[in-house]
């Protein structure tokens, strides 16, 4: 039986929500801490964290906003979210369960908003983009993040490929040229870019995702035999362990 992509993404999602709840690589890094300084120097009324999966966000903007609304599309998620924020004792968070292309809320209904490593999932790019163009007060500060193509084929070509055998919800890291292009098209106005790399540890990668031996055994295939240039520009290791690019965009609601 076929299914739709947003089904998809939430059969992958929802029964490992403890799991980004509590995974090491959502919870912390360099790119949370620089977010959370922006919402501590703009102290936001309504922030919203859009496909906030573990919370990881919300959890980061709720001491310096008045509301933050986590939204994401896996009710599994938003229900561990919920239970997480009472236990951190952070009730000015409340969940949504939406996807990014059709999200339920007002028109300028935020002055904040905040994505991280959501939008390589979503069926429409560009719609969901628009989305958050449209949910925020014009001059509105919104913050992207996520993992980026680095560009050339042979390099792209490999990471699609990995990401979509370890997870079937995956659509397309996006390169730092075409986030800000598609992000100009949604009408924002790009401010500042910071790329970042980051280590995947490849046992904890497809554990949380509970990605299946086949898979696992392509992926390992796919690192194996790459070219000494892919093999080296993502620092594949001995257990399949390797870095990749992730790109952080400052922009404002036009």
């Amino acid at each position: 039986m076929t299914r739709s992509h947003d089904a998809v993404v939430q059969d992958q999602f929802g029964p490992r929500a403890e799991a980004y709840v509590h995974s090491a690589v959502h919870a912390g890094g360099e790119d949370l801490d620089a977010l959370e300084a922006m919402a501590r120097l703009r102290a936001p009324q309504k922030a919203l964290d859009l496909g906030a999966g573990g919370g990881h966000v919300a959890y980061r903007l709720a001491p310096h906003s008045v509301s933050v609304t986590a939204c994401d599309l896996s009710a599994d998620m938003m229900a561990a979210v919920a239970a997480t924020a009472r236990q951190r004792h952070l009730p000015n968070i409340e969940t949504c369960i939406a996807p990014a292309e059709h999200l339920p809320f007002d028109d300028a209904a935020f002055d904040f908003l905040a994505c991280r490593f959501s939008a390589h999932h979503w069926h429409d790019f560009e719609a969901g983009l628009r989305q958050a163009r449209r949910v925020l007060k014009p001059g509105a500060t919104a913050v992207f993040i996520d993992v980026v193509s680095p560009g050339p084929a042979a390099f792209d070509t490999h990471l699609q490929a990995v990401e979509l055998l370890r997870d079937p919800s995956h659509i397309r890291n996006y390169t730092a040229a075409g986030w800000c292009a598609a992000l100009v098209r949604a009408g924002f106005h790009v401010q500042t870019t910071q790329a970042r790399r980051l280590r995947m540890d490849y046992p904890v990668w497809v554990d949380r995702m509970r990605t299946p031996d086949t898979h696992r055994a392509a992926i390992r295939s796919l690192q194996q035999n790459a070219s000494r240039e892919t093999a080296d520009y993502y620092g594949i290791e001995p257990d399949g362990s390797f870095t990749l690019d992730t790109l952080q965009i400052e922009a404002t609601a036009a």
